[in-house]
């Protein structure tokens, strides 16, 4: 039951079908072949401008050194933020929990007739 079903290729034929369609030739133009144009009205496409070649960026030791001390900044000011909202979110729980204990105090006291 939980046993994959595998398909089965069929048997090889030694027969290939090519993966391209040779466009049908209408003439030889000078020792060229030339494809048959279609019958559509339009222009032929622009040409489009090859893309620029990518230039690679070279890291000098000075520049390691910028880039290192840069990451190292980062980390801190961002450990820096997060210990400080952690502080923050602590001293809100410790004053809430300090209105809990008062007003619990006073509600007892109350009950008591005092």
């Amino acid at each position: 039951m939980l046993r994959p079903k595998y398909p089965t290729a069929p048997a090889p034929t030694g027969q290939t079908s090519p993966l391209v369609v040779p466009a049908a030739v209408v003439q030889s133009h000078h020792g060229y072949e030339v494809p048959a144009a279609c019958g559509c009205q339009h222009s032929p496409a622009p040409a489009t401008p090859a893309a620029p070649a990518r230039r690679s960026v070279r890291l000098t030791p000075t520049g390691a050194l910028g880039l290192v001390g840069g990451g190292a900044a980062a980390v801190l000011v961002v450990g820096t933020v997060l210990v400080s909202l952690l502080l923050a979110v602590a001293v809100t729980a410790t004053s809430v929990a300090v209105c809990a204990v008062v007003l619990r105090s006073l509600l007892t006291q109350h009950r008591r007739g005092r």
